[in-house]
């Protein structure tokens, strides 16, 4: 028997016209298939069935949806399973998606709210992807883009005879600290006109905008400062450029849930092949990315990402948007394709939406 990858893509016509009774039996195969992981056979339909329906009239029924490619069976005597197609068939077609459950709506308010409050919004996104983890058994992640924010305030700190903390504070309140060498017996004149140059060109403006009016003005900068004040501008501007360039921070949280629904040692092979992506970070962040547009959630089932091609898992996301309607994330959720879509993806949802109120209130 051939196996789902071997079969030809349904007509969407096709799926579109299936009548009450296939859509009722497909609809029965999948929601066993996401409780139990288990195949279900036609004398089992049979039974689960609200209409009386007799096994051969079910089998029929799940011949055609074989031939449509929703649902395949690893034997001729087994059971039925979704394929990949069918499933995005039935998220798409099937799926009835309610509103998140009282209990769990409060969870995770309370949690994300806290770690805001003692950690800011850093914290909130750490807490959020760990109780995303906890509530769905699969991972959450968080994938972040810093902007170039208009700058406030810049100083320079002597730590140590070499050292200087070159701190750069954003008018959103986002602060860059970085530790830069510093020459030898630097007076502390010198960190004081570093500063005092740059304060007199930051506010309101880009970093990028800074570094790009003192790059124009570089000869003339030159007579304003002494050398050694003008290797500290130089320095700092090189170390928090560096920050600011580092834009795409992925955080992820329960990767070991992921090994919960194994079920032989070819899962535990294909897990670890999703480990080691989310390791290189690459492809989960790409794949991240295509979840940015619109404001809904978006699903990503199997080998329709390059992801999830291998470990057959799934992904829920949602954009976070801030002030203004912008940017400012991605969150989601990963685990196998028998997620539980019902209550995962208002979940997502809602998390997302707690951390855009957040990020908008500061």
């Amino acid at each position: 028997m051939a196996s789902p990858a071997d079969r030809p893509a349904a007509e969407t016509g096709a799926l579109a016209n299936l009548n009450a009774r296939s859509r009722e039996i497909f609809r029965r195969i999948v929601e066993s298939y996401l409780t139990t992981g288990e195949p279900v056979g036609s004398r089992h339909l049979s039974r689960m069935l609200p209409v009386s329906l007799s096994p051969a009239s079910v089998r029929n029924v799940m011949q055609d949806l074989e031939e449509l490619g929703l649902i395949y069976a690893t034997h001729a005597s087994a059971g039925r399973l979704p394929t990949q197609q069918g499933l995005r068939f039935f998220v798409d077609a099937l799926l009835e998606f309610g509103d998140l459950g009282r209990e769990d709506r409060a969870r995770i308010d309370a949690q994300v709210r806290a770690a805001a409050e003692g950690g800011g919004f850093e914290g909130a996104l750490a807490e959020t992807t760990s109780v995303l983890s906890e509530l769905t058994r699969g991972a959450g992640v968080v994938l972040t883009t810093k902007s170039d924010p208009s700058l406030k305030h810049v100083e320079f700190l002597r730590l140590e005879p070499e050292k200087a903390l070159a701190i750069l504070v954003a008018e959103d309140g986002s602060i860059e600290n970085r530790v830069i060498v510093t020459p030898a017996g630097l007076p502390a004149s010198a960190l004081v006109e570093a500063g005092n140059y740059l304060n007199a060109r930051v506010r309101g403006r880009t970093l990028a905008e800074v570094a790009a009016e003192i790059e124009s003005e570089r000869s003339r900068a030159r007579g304003e400062l002494d050398a050694i004040a003008a290797r500290l501008v130089d320095a700092g501007l090189a170390s928090w450029a560096g920050a600011v360039e580092a834009r795409d921070r992925l955080l992820v949280r329960g990767q070991a849930n992921l090994l919960g629904d194994v079920r032989a040692a070819e899962d535990i092979e294909r897990i670890r092949t999703l480990f080691a992506d989310l390791e290189t970070k690459t492809d989960v962040i790409e794949l991240l990315h295509r979840a940015e547009t619109g404001d809904g959630v978006k699903i990503f089932i199997g080998s329709e990402s390059k992801l999830f091609s291998l470990s057959g898992s799934s992904m829920i996301a949602a954009p976070l948007r801030g002030g203004a309607h912008r940017f400012a994330g991605v969150l989601g959720v990963i685990g196998p394709t028998r997620l539980n879509y019902g209550r995962i993806v208002p979940m997502v949802e809602y998390a997302a939406q707690v951390l855009a109120d957040l990020k908008r209130s500061r």
